[in-house]
């Protein structure tokens, strides 16, 4: 088959919400578009993480000061956050280990959905961190979310990732994922 080619039943995506019904079919090189974003973002993470690692990191003075610019709507709860020594340390901690470790789930594959949720929620804190609404309420930290967001819709663990070996490892002649599907939050 050539890659500008679709059949017709592979690649289809839907959803219904709200009454609303949506039908799509991607084409046969999505796969590595997806694949793509799943690296892309978890070699930055990884690499965002260890340098916050290596080098002294200390959140609350992002907490404190750069939340409080342009009429940031959650500037109160960001300089809580920065004025409240038991948060700043669990930030400090939580931040670089945070972004290493999704930006490895990322990278190797596995629990992707739950790396790329956690991502997704730290990419909305830094939309909010970093509020600037000059250019329209849409920067590059929102991208960021919707691109993690998309790589967890996607199952993108699933293409060259852990996650597939993950689901299919057997316990008790069982599925993984057959055994607790609840996994399929996590995983994919």
């Amino acid at each position: 088959m050539a890659t500008n080619e679709l059949k017709s039943g592979s690649n289809t995506f839907e959803s219904r919400l709200g009454g609303i019904h949506v039908t799509g079919k991607a084409h046969s090189l999505s796969a590595w578009f997806v694949l793509s974003l799943r690296l892309m973002m978890g070699y930055a993470f990884l690499h965002a993480g260890w340098d916050k690692i290596v080098k002294p990191f200390d959140s609350s003075g992002y907490l404190v000061h750069a939340a409080g610019a342009n009429g940031n709507p959650l500037e109160s709860m960001f300089l809580w956050m920065g004025q409240t020594t038991w948060f700043v340390e669990f930030a400090n901690i939580a931040v670089p280990w945070g972004e290493l470790l999704i930006g490895l789930g990322l990278l190797v594959g596995a629990l992707v959905r739950l790396a790329a949720f956690f991502g997704a929620l730290m990419m909305a804190m830094f939309y909010f961190g970093n509020w600037s609404i000059e250019h329209g309420i849409i920067n590059g930290d929102f991208a960021y979310m919707l691109v993690f967001l998309a790589v967890a819709a996607f199952g993108a663990g699933r293409i060259l990732g852990l996650d597939t070996f993950i689901e299919n490892y057997e316990l008790g002649g069982e599925k993984l994922i057959e055994k607790y599907p609840r996994l399929d939050y996590i995983l994919g």
